[in-house]
């Protein structure tokens, strides 16, 4: 079978096209022949040499964590799922026995991990991480949920917003921006983002954003958002002075939820302003299988539209990391497998 594999740590250079044995499932494994695998930053960072995860030692190496397809075979001891069925990978990996695991949330396992493989013609899974598609989502808009819906998802829950609320979204036309602008809205929660496009931000008012504002400069973005109002909450994707620019703007007992580090992966902040304006400051990682499957659940009953930037064939996944790598998108870039 196909793959687009890393074999050098170069950037979008560094993905080629490789010929891979075809998996056999393990007794609680399932094959799915994938059928589309949205891309995101944390493979983008595994491409460049940036994540510490992978060693050149490693190489060739498949990424991919937003798998979704259909089933083609699947362990001895598998229940629940058929060949046929068609399905989306949950990317979370985890030990299943820490007290996490036990009583919840499962994103806090001690072993927490994440899958990777989708980037091929078939991927294998553990069955038990799957969870079925109805048709009326097609695979390739399944696509873009594991990773940035999902982890957006769960950053709004542990906001803790109420309808009328306000969102800070710094950074919203990234993919995690632009989901938790969409999710906000589901909600009713009022939201500002920012960008350094124009044409972007017009696309995020159609999504959903209350107000937008261009600009990167975090001192500048300040004002700006002040003369907006407080956000009783910030979604940060974006580390480094975005965090000092969080804390700033937000209203007394505010919560920011943090999941990235795209800007910087450290951060000052006025520590006596923490404590005086009573704001949480929350870090978060991806979130939770049922998460997950609420996200299947809304855009089934077409509460949720995911954006769709572009779709690439497998051949073609270099060019989609480098739209990535260029910040030409707004919205999930989805590698189809079988459009070559």
């Amino acid at each position: 079978m196909r793959a687009a594999a890393f074999t050098e740590l170069v950037g979008p250079d560094g993905v080629d096209i490789v010929e891979r044995s075809r998996p056999d499932p393990g007794p609680t494994e399932a094959v799915v022949d994938v059928a589309a695998c949205s891309i995101n930053h944390h493979d983008l960072w595994i491409l460049n040499g940036d994540s510490a995860m992978i060693d050149p030692a490693d190489l060739p190496f498949v990424t991919g964590l937003d798998v979704a397809g259909v089933v083609s075979e699947v362990g001895a001891a598998v229940t629940g799922v058929d060949p046929g069925d068609r399905v989306l990978l949950c990317p979370i990996e985890t030990c299943g026995s820490c007290r996490f695991c036990q009583e919840g949330p499962e994103n806090l396992c001690e072993s927490f991990s994440l899958y990777h493989g989708g980037l091929a013609e078939a991927a294998c899974v553990e069955a038990d991480r799957l969870i079925t598609v109805p048709e009326a989502v097609d695979l390739t808009t399944a696509a873009t949920l594991p990773t940035a819906y999902l982890t957006a998802y769960h950053m709004l829950r542990r906001a803790d917003l109420d309808p009328g609320d306000l969102l800070f979204v710094p950074g919203a036309t990234g993919g995690v921006g632009v989901a938790a602008t969409q999710l906000a809205a589901i909600q009713g929660v009022r939201t500002i983002g920012t960008s350094s496009s124009p044409a972007k931000l017009d696309r995020l008012t159609d999504l959903g954003a209350d107000h937008v504002i261009e600009g990167t400069d975090p001192e500048w973005l300040s004002d700006a958002v002040e003369d907006i109002g407080d956000p009783d909450a910030v979604i940060n994707h974006l580390g480094g002075a975005y965090t000092g620019l969080g804390l700033d703007v937000m209203a007394r007992g505010g919560r920011m939820v943090v999941c990235g580090r795209t800007a910087g992966p450290t951060s000052d902040i006025d520590i006596a302003t923490l404590f005086r304006e009573h704001h949480r400051i929350i870090g978060s990682t991806m979130g939770t299988q049922h998460d997950l499957e609420r996200l299947v659940d809304l855009v089934a009953a077409g509460d949720l539209s995911p954006v769709i930037d572009r779709t690439y064939p497998l051949s073609e996944t270099d060019d989609a990391f480098s739209a990535m790598a260029e910040r030409d998108a707004l919205g999930k870039l989805v590698v189809t497998v079988g459009d070559d």
